[in-house]
C-alpha cells in the first residue's frame, strides 16, 4: 500500500499546484486512475483511460455517440464516413469502409487509408517499425476478428475478417487512430510521441505530467463542427483514494470526480455539488477461474456463492448507488431473455449446495480473490469486496484477498487464471463494459480466446457456448442476433457463470459551475458541450 499513498500525495501536490490559477472555462476531474492514461493512442487504465484519453485526443474509424441520456448509445460514423460487408462477398468476411476527406491530425497532416494501415500496423505487425508493444497489449484482443487489412486507395480501406462477424463495427469503435506523420517527426519514438502526441480527436494535449496532471485545449479545427469543446481547457488529475477525491471536491481544488464515496453522498449535496448518476450498460462481477482444480468448476459452487450475496444490503452501504444483479446485463436489456436461476439472497440454500459439493466445517472451502483498491468502473472495491467477503465467510467460504493496484489487475486479466502472476487466485473483481456483443459475452467465454490469446481469463471452454457464440457472429440481422444473444444470457445466469453483484450508476459529483454535461448511458461521456459557470 505504500505505492499508493505515494501517488495520492504527488496527485494532491499537483491540484495544489493548480488551485490558484483555475481560470473561468477550465474544468479539472478527479480520476479514479492512479496515474494518467497511456497518451499514444490505445489508452491503459481501462475504460476509464479510454474516456480521458482516448475519446477525447482520439477518433477511431468508428466512434460513439454520446449526445444522449435516456437513449441508449450506439456506435457512428467517425473517420470512416461508411462502413459494412461487402454484399458481394459470398463469404461475408470483407468489410469496406470510406475513410472521411479532409480530416487532419493536431500536427497537420492528413488522416487517410494508408495512416489506417498504419495503425493497425503498430498493433499487429509485430516486424512494423511503429510497432508499440504497450499499445498491442491494450488493442490486440479488442479486433480479434481481423485477419488482414489493406488500403484499396486512398479513402477506402478494407478488412478482411478470420470468418463471418457482425460484431466487427463495435471492436473497430476501440481502435484510436495515432499520426504517423508526428511519431515520424520525433525519431519514431513512442515514449517522445507519448509527451506531444498527435490524434484527430477534439481535444489536443499539451502537458503531460505521469502520476500528476495532463491537461487539453481545444481543437478548433475539428472535423466534426458540432463537438469542438466550448472549454478553455480541460485538466486530469489521478486521485485513486475516495476519500481524496471528495476532499479535493470541497476544497475547490478539483471541479469534478469520478465514483465519490458513497457516505459522502449526503453531505456533498447538501453542499451544493451535483450528484450526477445514469444507469448505463457495465457490470460488477467475480471473474471465476475454469482451470484445471478450480472450485468454480463445481456449479452448485458457483450458484451458492451467487446465493449468499445480500446484493440489497450492498446498495444500502453504497448509499443507494447501484443496481442489484439479476444477471451479468442489467434487468430489462433486451439481451435478458428469460433465465431459470434467481439471483436472491438465500444463504440457507446456499449452505445446503456447499454440503452437496462436500464443503462443511470439517472441511470448509477457501479461496483467493484478485482485488484492486480503485481503478476505472471498479466502483468502491475495498469495501464492496470486504462486504461480499463477510457474505460468503457465513456460508462457509473463506476468502483472502490479493490487493494490487489497476493497472496491474488489467494485466493480471489479460495473463490470465493459469498464470504464474496470479498467484493462485481463483476468483478476479472485474467491471466490464458490456454494451456490446462481442465486450459484453464473446471475449469472456469464447474457447479460443483464452488468456493469453484473448481475454477468457477463466479459461473456460464449452462447446454448446461456442455454437452459440458463432451464431451471434453470423447473424446480420439485428433481431436475429439479439434472439440469440438471449440465448447466450440466459446460460450465462443458469450455469452461474460469474458472482454477479451488482450495475453500476456511473455516479459522479460535480461542482455547481459545470455546465451543460449530458450524461450518456455509456462508459464513455462527452466533454465538448461542458461550459463552467458562476
Amino acid at each position: 500500500m505504500t505505492s499508493i499513498k505515494w501517488v495520492v500525495t504527488l496527485a494532491a501536490f499537483a491540484i495544489a499546484g493548480t488551485s490558484a490559477a483555475s481560470a473561468q472555462g477550465t474544468l479539472r476531474i478527479g480520476m479514479t486512475a492512479s496515474d494518467i492514461p497511456l497518451t499514444t493512442g490505445q489508452t491503459d487504465q481501462g475504460g476509464e483511460g479510454m474516456r480521458f484519453m482516448g475519446y477525447t485526443v482520439y477518433d477511431g474509424l468508428i466512434n460513439w455517440d454520446l449526445s444522449s441520456f435516456d437513449k441508449p448509445s450506439d456506435i457512428v460514423p467517425g473517420l470512416a464516413t461508411s462502413y459494412g460487408a461487402d454484399p458481394t462477398d459470398p463469404a461475408r468476411t470483407r468489410w469496406i469502409f470510406k475513410i472521411r476527406e479532409g480530416v487532419k491530425f493536431h500536427d497537420g497532416s492528413e488522416f487517410d487509408a494508408e495512416a489506417a494501415v498504419w495503425n493497425f500496423d503498430k498493433l499487429l505487425k509485430t516486424d512494423s517499425p511503429q510497432y508499440d508493444q504497450r499499445q498491442s497489449a491494450q488493442g490486440r484482443s479488442r479486433i480479434p476478428s481481423v485477419a488482414s487489412y489493406k488500403a484499396v486507395d486512398k479513402y477506402t480501406f478494407e478488412i478482411i475478417t478470420k470468418s463471418p462477424d457482425a460484431t466487427l463495427p463495435y471492436q473497430l469503435a476501440w481502435i484510436m487512430m495515432s499520426s504517423p506523420a508526428q511519431w515520424e517527426k520525433l525519431g519514431k519514438s513512442w515514449d517522445a510521441f507519448a509527451k506531444t502526441p498527435s490524434g484527430t480527436g477534439p481535444w489536443k494535449l499539451t502537458l503531460f505530467a505521469p502520476r500528476e496532471r495532463a491537461e487539453m485545449v481545444p481543437n478548433k479545427d475539428y472535423w466534426d463542427k458540432t463537438r469542438v469543446p466550448k472549454l478553455d481547457k480541460l485538466v486530469l488529475l489521478p486521485l485513486p483514494e475516495p476519500n481524496a477525491r471528495v476532499a479535493a471536491l470541497r476544497a475547490g481544488q478539483v471541479d469534478w470526480i469520478e465514483a465519490p464515496a458513497p457516505d459522502a453522498v449526503a453531505s456533498l449535496k447538501s453542499a451544493g455539488f451535483k450528484i450526477v448518476i445514469n444507469a448505463y450498460p457495465h457490470n460488477w462481477t467475480w471473474h471465476l477461474s475454469r482451470a484445471e482444480g478450480s472450485p468454480w468448476n463445481d456449479i452448485r459452487v458457483r450458484k451458492a456463492a451467487n446465493l449468499a450475496v445480500d446484493r440489497e444490503g450492498m446498495k444500502e452501504l453504497l448509499s443507494g448507488l447501484m443496481i442489484p444483479a439479476e444477471g451479468f446485463m442489467p434487468p430489462g436489456h433486451q439481451w435478458f431473455g428469460k433465465p431459470t436461476f434467481t439471483l436472491k439472497y438465500d444463504p440457507t440454500e446456499a449452505k445446503k449446495l456447499l454440503r452437496e459439493a462436500g464443503y462443511g466445517p470439517d472441511k470448509p472451502l477457501t479461496l483467493k480473490a484478485l482485488i484492486s483498491p480503485s481503478g476505472s468502473g471498479q466502483m468502491q472495491p475495498l469495501p464492496m469486496n470486504e462486504f461480499i467477503q463477510q457474505n460468503l465467510a457465513e456460508v462457509g467460504i473463506k476468502v483472502d484477498f490479493e490487493v494490487v493496484e489497476w493497472n496491474q489487475l488489467i494485466n493480471l486479466w489479460r495473463a490470465g487464471a493459469t498464470d504464474p502472476s496470479a498467484k493462485g487466485g481463483q476468483s478476479l473483481n472485474f467491471t466490464y463494459f458490456i454494451q456490446v456483443p462481442f465486450t459484453a459475452f464473446i471475449r469472456h467465454m469464447q474457447c479460443n480466446l483464452k488468456a493469453p490469446t484473448g481475454t477468457n481469463w477463466g479459461h473456460y471452454c464449452d462447446p454448446d457456448m461456442d455454437r452459440l457464440l458463432d451464431q451471434v457472429r453470423n447473424a446480420f440481422d439485428p433481431e436475429q442476433q439479439t434472439a440469440v444473444l438471449q440465448k447466450v444470457h440466459e446460460k450465462f445466469v443458469n450455469d452461474a457463470l460469474f458472482l454477479m453483484v451488482t450495475h453500476d450508476v456511473n455516479a459522479r459529483a460535480l461542482s455547481p459551475k459545470v455546465k451543460n454535461f449530458v450524461q450518456a448511458k455509456n462508459w464513455f461521456q462527452d466533454f465538448s458541450p461542458i461550459t463552467m459557470g458562476d
